[in-house]
């Protein structure tokens, strides 16, 4: 516990110097964030798209679309969220219950190679999921646009909306394209300054069989997925294509719409499938495309975009950031900005690609929709890389770090309904896999909601998929404090938890409690009590004898959760001074992986505090030393997140600078394509998600007992301010900052309760008190970790901290607080 002076040990590490600024509390209205003016929220270019990568995403959760703005031959590559291969199917190996006991008792005996060759014949079956697919392309073909000039498109991720402008012979062409959020369609306006010079043909294209037909006034194309790895294809599909004009002429045939003569001619493409549910096809397919279709053809187009943009703007609008402006870098075209950032350092593209992930959450992870994929929905391939699935060892709840803390709480519901599915589907791979109660997931999921282990031992024999996923169920419940949500989900908790009660094996050489056999993602071998499965168990017992708690639970039920806890392996301070990876002292300082598992207790967890285990926080930092600053996307995204809750704002922004290196061509370094979709490479949607978060994660953090305020500001963002930033206890927050300091804050409290807020500089007010005590506000109790077992050749050299000050605040549901300097 922090008191509201300073943790002395650290106190010779600082030199700090007193603010001379005061604070008073006032009960009035939010003030206003003075966002930089004319802050460039769009993506911009001055020349077509040549590459995939280059195009420009648009999205309305189910419906995707990919811009490439090619003058003489525009594509329009589509997606619906559930074009899947397959169809409703299983995975599980009944021969893994028979060969439990023997994988066990090899992973014990350190026969690791036996262990493996054993769990690979017997745990795995020939199905390792279902692709993600895409639906094929609209093309556009414009005769005699070959030549042209002015060229310009954007993304204007404010209003959600593509836009292609160009010339061509003195005529001025403009295209504006966006994928509804109210219509469910994807509509395409095209326009000519001069009368009746719109021509173009439209058809269609996929990389895979498909049949075109017309039908009255409508293309359409007829598709399915593909048959995997022995299962059906069971998704079938149609696309429909319109267009309406006000004047010219619309023709069609049985491959073809042709329009010509026109001023104006608008597209409207529908997609409907036969999906129902990760159980059931059968919907009427192209019923519900006819019906997207005829109800979006019959409205006035400016009423549409305006609904569309009004939609999107509710969700996006509620979060607004300014780390600072360069006027000169920002006039540049974002390929330029991304290739010149190093030598500018321009701090609005940091604030653009942290948006932009924002953006690409709100297009592609709606209410009632599915959880947005590793590739969000944006896909072109039948077979993309890992088959755009889900991969729950962290990449898929990378994709939802950002949604809570940036504003768009509702956002995360996709992936809430899913770890739902999964805890009904993974209940039979408990069973017959595990011979265990509750239910459990592995590595990797589909749409089909797959729960048995998927690829190879060494990546995938990781029973403990379910209690990450779970951990969202958790976290959505401490941001929001709703009661009736948390009596929704606590059966998916409780069934997770349930798993492990009756899975868990005592370890021979220690008595410890384990999970085995399993990894340390995505590091084989085989282990048993791996540092991360050890996190993960000790949360999801510890959380759901919470829930427990909260929904007037079966006490004995909770002392049972309680008692397991109890008998988990505790973290481990190795001969390195690192944060053993593995149960056994073998880390290897020079191991540069990617995975950075046994840090999930840093972050997103929250069991490793500077504050509570300092030793611990050392140990981390050190392991994350060893790995390095340089990785994938992805792990990019994860390390900027884990430095910022080292509270080294300084080393999270090289991390943001390796992030914002081009990537495309033959640059296999680049982390970040010219369209911003970050890089593993190829692309994955989670760099851009936990790049999102990263950068919400260094101006404001609340998992560890208080709200704390510009917790890792680097140095160049020395200046700044942030709207709608949200911390757990359901407060919503608006900081100003000048010189690295807190100058203003205003705070919505829309549960009421104590406040704890933390800061590097002195706030003072009447109504502000000095902390005392543990916080009572019971959205910010955690558990007690038990202490680290330490290497007697561990170094500690210390960690400087910052001098922090803690005050309460007592709040009332719906009040608006406002602390400002004097």
């Amino acid at each position: 516990m922090i008191q509201a002076t300073i943790i002395s040990s650290f106190e010779r590490c600082i030199n700090y110097k007193r603010s001379r600024f005061g604070v008073v509390l006032l009960l009035t209205c939010f003030f206003v964030i003075n966002n930089a003016k004319g802050q460039d929220m769009k993506l911009w270019y001055n020349e077509p798209a040549k590459a995939w990568v280059e195009a420009l995403p648009l999205g309305n959760s189910r419906l995707g679309a990919m811009v490439y703005g090619i003058p003489k031959r525009e594509e329009l590559q589509l997606n619906e969220e559930t074009i899947w291969g397959g169809g409703p199917h299983r995975n599980d190996n009944p021969r893994a219950l028979q060969t439990l006991p023997e994988a066990q008792k090899l992973v014990f005996e350190g026969k690791t190679k036996e262990a493996d060759k054993l769990v690979n014949e017997n745990f795995f079956t020939k199905i390792h999921g279902m692709p993600y697919q895409t639906a094929g392309s609209v093309i556009l073909k414009f005769p005699g646009h070959e030549k042209n000039a002015s060229y310009y498109r954007e993304l204007d991720i404010n209003r959600a909306v593509a836009l292609t402008r160009y010339n061509v012979d003195g005529v001025t062409y403009t295209r504006e394209t966006f994928s509804s959020f109210v219509d469910n369609v994807i509509i395409m306006r095209i326009t000519a300054s001069k009368k009746g010079s719109v021509n173009f043909d439209l058809s269609y294209t996929k990389p895979a069989p498909f049949k075109v037909f017309a039908k009255n006034s409508v293309l359409i194309m007829e598709g399915k997925g593909a048959s995997h790895e022995g299962v059906e294809a069971k998704i079938i599909y149609q696309t429909h294509s319109a267009v309406k004009t006000t004047d010219g002429k619309v023709s069609l045939n049985d491959s073809t719409i042709s329009v010509a003569g026109a001023t104006v001619a608008t597209l409207y493409i529908s997609i409907g499938t036969n999906f129902i549910d990760y159980k059931t096809v059968g919907a009427d397919y192209e019923k519900k495309a006819d019906a997207y279709l005829a109800a979006a053809i019959t409205k006035d187009y400016n009423i549409a975009i305006k609904n569309h943009s009004s939609f999107y703007a509710k969700q996006f609008n509620r979060f607004k950031l300014d780390l600072g402006k360069n006027a000169e870098a920002s006039k540049l075209p974002t390929t330029q900005r991304i290739i010149n950032y190093h030598t500018t350092q321009d701090p609005s593209l940091v604030t653009l690609l942290a948006q932009f992930g924002r953006y690409l959450l709100i297009s592609s992870s709606q209410p009632g929709g599915q959880a947005a994929n590793l590739q969000g929905i944006w896909c072109n391939a039948m077979y993309p890389p890992w088959d755009s699935k889900y991969t729950i060892n962290i990449n898929a709840e990378m994709n939802y770090w950002p949604a809570e803390i940036t504003n768009l709480s509702d956002n995360h519901k996709p992936f809430i309904q899913m770890v739902k599915e999964l805890s009904q589907s993974g209940r039979e791979t408990a069973k017959v896999m595990y011979g265990a109660d509750g239910w459990t997931a592995h590595h990797n999921t589909d749409i089909w909601r797959v729960t048995g282990p998927i690829d190879f031992a060494a990546a995938g024999m990781w029973p403990t998929g379910g209690a990450w996923v779970s951990q969202h169920l958790w976290e959505h419940y401490l941001y929001t404090g709703d009661k009736k949500y948390l009596a929704d989900v606590y059966p998916a908790m409780k069934g997770s938890a349930d798993f492990f009660l009756s899975s868990l094996i005592k370890h021979p050489s220690n008595g410890w409690m384990v999970v085995s056999p399993s990894i340390s993602p995505e590091q084989g071998p085989l282990s048993a009590g791996t540092t991360m499965d050890n996190q993960l168990v000790f949360d999801i017992l510890t959380r759901t004898a919470e829930a427990n708690r909260i929904l007037g639970g079966d006490a004995a039920y909770r002392a049972k959760l309680l008692a397991m806890v109890k008998k988990l392996a505790p973290m481990q301070i190795g001969k390195y001074t690192q944060l053993q990876e593995w149960l056994e002292d073998i880390d290897d300082p020079k191991n540069e992986h990617r995975h950075v598992s046994h840090l999930y207790g840093l972050y997103p967890g929250d069991q490793v505090s500077p504050y509570t285990h300092p030793k611990l926080f050392e140990a981390a930092r050190n392991s994350l030393i060893y790995r390095g600053d340089k990785a994938t996307g992805w792990s990019i995204g994860w390390k900027v997140n884990l430095w910022a809750r080292l509270l080294d704002g300084n080393h999270a922004y090289t991390i943001v600078n390796n992030m914002l290196t081009l990537a495309g061509g033959d640059n296999r370094d680049g982390r970040t394509y010219p369209n911003m979709f970050t890089a593993h490479p190829p692309f994955q949607i989670d760099g851009n998600f936990g790049l999102t978060a990263g950068v919400a994660e260094m101006i404001l953090q609340s998992h560890d007992g208080a709200v704390h305020l510009l917790p890792a500001i680097p140095d160049i963002w020395k200046d700044g301010s942030v709207s709608g930033i949200v911390a757990r206890g359901g407060y919503e927050f608006a900081i100003k900052w000048k010189n690295g300091e807190v100058i203003e804050v205003s705070v919505l409290s829309k549960l009421g309760g104590n406040l704890r807020l933390r800061a590097y500089n002195e706030l003072k007010a009447a109504h502000l008190q000095p902390a005392k005590g543990s916080n009572p506000n019971t959205l910010f109790t955690k558990p007690k970790i038990a202490d680290p077992l330490i290497s007697d050749k561990a170094s500690f050299k210390g960690t400087c901290l910052k001098k922090v000050y803690e005050y309460d605040l007592t709040t009332r549901a719906g009040g608006r607080y406002i602390i400002f300097s004097k």
